[in-house]
């Protein structure tokens, strides 16, 4: 599978009033052709940073980033516009020119490129044809919704036919049912024109439910990188740990009580495994939370259950768990 991105060792480091601020730290990774990669970490992790290197809009300040096997350091500013060319990128606020029409706004990077007003003309209907908005073309950005608006700006994006589409916290304005309207949007835009998405957001409910592999940035590091559904299944770093563990509202009946996560997929969901643990062990847990999700397109299921107050049994009741094939994982 061809590379399209390439980040070899890192470093992002900001100057201000004499003093130094690392924004990234010795990050290496790459983005595959036809994926959906996501970036995920809390505000100030220095995810956009590290999305904006992948445009040069950011310089790096030590180590490569390359497209397709291009440097883009080594870039002169012609080649590098034309790089720009094939990155498009969509934010959180849209960035729409209010005083245009729906369909000037989507022609204004043909218009930039050169093309012929009637051919770019073309192709804009055709762009806001692919995500539902042709009827809307005449009308202006304040008449629209914000799950509108997105898509307005995902149909400029595709006008100049990218080879990539960044998506910088590109839902995280919108409401959870515009959100996901607009995640299955790109999700099928990925599949239909074979289009490499990176999207970057603090959410992990966008990349489960869209992403193909995830990085986790924490404190400009590369905390973890892997499979969506094994970074779910079972997180290794804290990082990924505080953005996939639910939040739990209730408290452990002892003191020192132990909690873990068991997390399950849909082959597994019909086995009554906590009736098994207490009819052939004995042994009882408090189940705290539990809920089901589709993480990539399969049904997982997570429960968080509170292990009984013997160490022996609390021993006993993971390896139940661990030999029915669940993933368990100790909750902090």
């Amino acid at each position: 599978m061809e590379q399209v991105f390439e980040l070899k060792n890192v470093y992002k480091t900001y100057k201000n009033d004499g003093r130094e601020f690392e924004a990234l730290k010795d990050v290496s990774l790459s983005v595959n052709e036809g994926e959906i990669f996501g970036i995920i970490g809390m505000s100030g992790a220095g995810k956009s940073t590290l999305v904006r290197t992948l445009n040069r809009l950011e310089e790096v300040t030590s180590g490569s980033v390359s497209f397709y096997g291009q440097d883009l350091a080594s870039l002169r500013p012609k080649q590098l516009r034309e790089v720009r060319h094939s990155i498009s990128m969509i934010f959180q606020g849209f960035n729409l020119l209010n005083q245009r029409t729906v369909i000037r706004n989507v022609e204004q990077s043909l218009k930039i490129i050169g093309m012929p007003r009637e051919q770019r003309r073309q192709k804009a209907e055709q762009m806001l044809e692919v995500v539902g908005l042709l009827e809307k073309k005449n009308e202006y950005p304040a008449r629209l919704s914000g799950g509108q608006k997105q898509r307005v700006a995902i149909a400029r994006a595709l006008a100049a036919d990218p080879k990539v589409l960044l998506c910088d916290e590109a839902t995280s304005a919108l409401d959870p049912k515009i959100t996901g309207e607009i995640l299955d949007l790109l999700k099928k835009i990925n599949e239909e024109r074979k289009l490499t998405i990176v999207i970057i957001t603090h959410e992990m409910a966008v990349v489960e439910k869209i992403c193909d592999r995830v990085a986790i940035i924490d404190d400009g590091n590369l905390a973890e990188i892997g499979d969506v559904k094994d970074v779910f299944s079972n997180p290794q770093s804290q990082a990924a740990k505080k953005l996939v563990f639910p939040g739990n509202p209730f408290e452990v009946s002892e003191p020192d009580g132990k909690v873990i996560r068991l997390v399950f997929d849909g082959t597994q969901s019909s086995v009554p495994f906590i009736a098994n643990l207490v009819e052939k062990t004995g042994i009882k847990v408090n189940i705290l939370s539990a809920n089901t999700k589709s993480v990539g397109g399969i049904g997982y299921g997570q429960m968080i259950v509170e292990l009984p107050k013997d160490s022996k049994d609390r021993q006993t009741a993971v390896n139940f768990f661990k030999d029915g094939g669940l993933s368990v994982s100790e909750v902090n």
